[in-house]
């Protein structure tokens, strides 16, 4: 009885030994060939020749754009500067150019003001400038128009933290009206052409 007990207990180990062993050759043989597809594909997504490789060195060294020996991880252009070619500064503006853009932040008070918040002079001091031209927008009415337009094909997010619009989400719902409020549009439009003929 005892054997018996113990033997079946040596089964049931060495089973679930192999049920592991199992698991754990199927994880290892699923993780080598995601590795090999990535590299594989890793590997084609650039071909360069023997040529361009030596090309690219010889400029890295030339430039100091190598990484230097030591744990630093500086490349050689940045702990001798002074050794390596430097890229020559394109000027974009004659200094009357600046100084007269200055001038005009100034005049207008875009001029970043000083301290820490980021903020410009006229926003600082709006007593001091004129006010700006605002754009004429669109009407109240037009507003509306525009938001009923969206409600009634779906074409807004609903309340809460949803990613989609309602259209997306029951698209059955808002297919016909779309088709339906498209005509009625057209139609409209073709009348008042046709009355202002």
């Amino acid at each position: 009885m005892h054997n018996d007990f113990l033997s079946a207990a040596v089964l049931f180990r060495s089973n679930a030994i192999e049920g592991t062993d199992m698991k754990l050759t199927r994880i290892v043989t699923a993780s080598m060939l995601l590795l090999a597809a990535i590299s594989s594909t890793a590997h084609a997504q650039v071909q360069k020749t023997r040529e361009q490789v030596q090309a690219e060195l010889r400029e890295a060294i030339r430039t100091g754009d190598v990484i230097a020996a030591g744990d630093a991880g500086l490349k050689l252009n940045e702990l001798n500067p002074q050794r390596y070619p430097h890229a020559a500064a394109v000027q974009t503006k004659t200094r009357a150019q600046v100084q007269a853009e200055l001038a005009e932040a100034i005049r207008d008070g875009s001029m970043v003001a000083a301290g820490e918040a980021g903020t410009t002079l006229r926003d600082e001091f709006p007593q001091r400038y004129p006010q700006l031209a605002v754009a004429p927008s669109r009407t109240r009415e037009e507003v509306i128009a525009e938001t009923r337009e969206a409600i009634h094909n779906g074409d807004m997010y609903p309340a809460g933290e949803a990613a989609e619009k309602l259209n997306d989400q029951a698209a059955q719902r808002y297919a016909g009206r779309r088709g339906l409020y498209t005509a009625q549009v057209q139609s409209a439009t073709s009348a008042t052409r046709g009355a202002a003929r």
